[in-house]
């Protein structure tokens, strides 16, 4: 069985990608799911800031009883770049069960902070094309029972993951930012498809609630691209090239620059 968070649709086409190699199932946040005896879960999820997102946290806390007669765990994290010492920490929320863990490179989608913004489309269309072989290596890795990290750590792991990545939860995923731009029409695209039922309409205009998981679908999903974090997206990219797999055809597949 496949456990998918999914924000931008990376970690969902992986997900979808796996399972028709593998033939496993898959379940979305946030369902809470009973395991067949010695069934394999595979954890698929984005990586933020170098750990695991606090969403994904207070998932597998939630299914932990649930997954009590499962098999082997192993996770399967998407990255921009490299993830850090996220799999240790993934391991140490699963415990004995944790088996084997990946990252699959794929576009950047982070751009709440000065000095982040999406890939350029050259490396974009590079990142989602090495990708598809890269989950098939994996699907045979999980087959053949592999045990062990087979993941992209980068530079300076420690820092980013033990410094970096608490003070990320701490203090710069509040969603008090996220507001509507002027070119904001009222759709409700973005209250629609929020994964965690956070954004409310009212009078038209689209208002974020406190659950906030930061997954960004409501900034790249927007096809005005009216929604805006405080000053800090003014002028960044939107990432829509997989949001059409949790979307459909409520989502261009455009990636282009914006105001905001």
């Amino acid at each position: 069985m496949i456990l998918v968070f999914s924000g931008t649709g990376n970690s969902m086409y992986v997900a979808q990608s796996l399972s028709r190699i593998l033939g496993e199932r898959v379940a979305t946040y946030p369902a809470i799911v009973q395991a067949n005896d010695n069934e394999r879960i595979i954890w698929c999820f984005p990586v933020y800031s170098w750990g695991v997102p606090p969403v994904v946290i207070r998932w597998i806390d939630a299914c932990r009883s649930a997954l009590t007669a499962s098999g082997d765990h192993y996770a399967v994290m998407t990255c921009g770049d490299d993830a850090g010492l996220t799999a240790r920490q993934w391991r140490r929320l699963i415990g004995a069960k944790a088996h084997g863990a990946f990252t699959v490179i794929m576009p950047n989608i982070y751009v709440l902070m000065r000095g982040f913004d999406t890939d350029p489309a050259e490396v974009e269309d590079a990142k989602i094309a090495a990708a598809e072989q890269r989950i098939a290596d994996i699907a045979r890795a999980i087959e053949t029972g592999f045990s062990g990290d087979d993941v992209t750590r980068g530079r300076f792991a420690f820092i980013k993951s033990k410094i970096i990545y608490p003070g990320f939860v701490s203090h710069a995923m509040s969603p008090k930012p996220f507001h509507p731009t002027e070119g904001c029409v009222g759709c409700g695209i973005c209250s629609r498809t929020c994964p965690l039922h956070n954004i409310s309409m009212k009078d038209h205009r689209p208002c974020w609630g406190d659950n906030c998981a930061q997954c960004l679908r409501c900034y790249h999903i927007c096809p005005h691209h009216a929604v805006a974090y405080g000053k800090a997206t003014r002028g960044k990219g939107r990432y829509t090239a997989m949001l059409h797999l949790v979307n459909g055809s409520e989502c261009d597949t455009k990636t282009n620059k914006g105001s905001v």
